[in-house]
């Protein structure tokens, strides 16, 4: 029988719960409404190994993979106090340096994205294009020994705390039609690198941007693995990006959840708790079930990406992460409307995931590109564009 946690696992969890419930709801509010970053969270766990535990054990990390890098957010998030940038720093882009980058590159970058001390983040949507990453127009030529990138990026996650942010773009004679996505890290004091706050309706500690690449010169070493490797570096910080949102949505999920059942075995109107009453208890468990349900495939698909599955794996982690998104949706909605009007107070800190859980939905790749996918590559149907 397989085993879908070992007690290693389990221990894992428990740790990371005990961490975050140090922190809370009410820390990650306070930091947003200040303006600020979760850094003293941040910089605890990575003290304690958590930040990390994905990337190998010679360059500062716990030696694990996605399946425990999950199980970090997945629990902090259970707790209130999910940490968006482990999705982008060590979970994309310490992957993706960690698999295809040089030695000079893992030990410039890995030790740091391991403990904390430096963060990277990952610019790959562009305004024109959305999830078709076909239509990636960001260049790279070549001027002698260096590179020089164009082009703009949107909706890139803090970018304003990022030592570097790594972009995707493609090399200038792949405008064929055919995708060569190729990856760079872009300092953040590059010259010709500049940052535009994107404003956003979502109130979050990590800030959205929009990046603009204006001739921005790069040495020969800043390219991350072959340039002519395309889809197989792209997707191997793709894959743990969904993952990692499933895990991210799962949390906040879970969050959610135990709010309402909390209250509604506390709360009553009538003669019991308005838990006791099927139109109350069975949504929350419906939700409960599909949480749960999520899980499974989001464990699939980091057992696959971590054995070294990559086609089983990119399957799994949009089915995962698709999934997940459904689920979160669905329990923080029920949540909501179990507590009626006080769902909406700041008190129990519910109303905000309203808006935050629709992220899952949409980002990375909206559940239609999802759906696209699975029909296609799936099930073989035929493409309508």
């Amino acid at each position: 029988m397989t085993v879908l946690e070992t007690q290693e696992h389990k221990d894992l969890r428990a740790a990371v719960a005990a961490l975050g419930s140090r922190y809370g709801r009410d820390y990650l509010t306070r930091v947003v409404r200040e303006g600020g970053h979760p850094e003293e969270l941040w910089a605890e766990a990575g003290k304690l190994g958590y930040l990390g535990v994905n990337l190998p054990e010679e360059y500062g990390g716990g030696g694990g993979g996605i399946t425990e890098l999950s199980i970090v957010l997945e629990e902090l998030g259970a707790v209130g106090s999910p940490l968006l940038m482990l999705v982008v720093s060590p979970a994309i882009c310490g992957t993706v340096i960690s698999r295809f980058g040089t030695e000079e590159q893992k030990r410039a970058w890995l030790p740091g994205l391991a403990d904390g001390t430096r963060t990277m983040a990952f610019g790959i949507t562009e305004p024109d294009a959305g999830s078709n990453s076909h239509r990636i127009t960001t260049t790279a030529r070549r001027d002698g020994e260096d590179w020089v990138l164009t082009g703009r990026k949107i909706f890139v996650s803090g970018v304003d705390i990022a030592d570097a942010t790594l972009i995707v773009g493609r090399t200038e004679d792949a405008r064929t039609g055919k995708l060569k996505p190729c990856l760079f890290i872009v300092p953040r004091d590059a010259a010709g690198f500049q940052r535009n706050p994107v404003d956003m309706e979502l109130q979050a500690a990590e800030k959205q941007f929009e990046l603009v690449l204006d001739d921005v010169r790069l040495p020969a070493d800043a390219l991350v693995g072959d340039e002519d490797a395309g889809l197989l570096q792209l997707f191997a910080g793709l894959n743990p990006e969904r993952i990692m949102t499933a895990a991210f949505a799962i949390g906040m999920g879970r969050f959610a959840l135990a709010r309402a059942v909390a209250y509604a075995k506390e709360r009553s109107v009538w003669k019991e708790p308005i838990g006791a009453h099927q139109a109350i208890a069975h949504p929350l468990a419906q939700a409960h079930i599909a949480l749960e349900s999520a899980r499974l495939m989001m464990q699939k698909a980091a057992h696959l990406y971590d054995r070294g599955d990559d086609v089983g794996a990119g399957e799994a982690a949009n089915m995962a992460k698709y999934t997940a998104a459904e689920a979160c949706v669905q329990a923080v909605d029920q949540s909501v409307h179990t507590l009626g009007g006080n769902g909406l107070t700041r008190e129990y800190g519910l109303a905000s995931l309203i808006t935050a859980s629709r992220v899952a939905r949409i980002a990375p790749v909206s559940r239609e590109m999802i759906l696209n996918y699975v029909s296609h590559q799936t099930l073989g149907l035929p493409k309508s564009y």
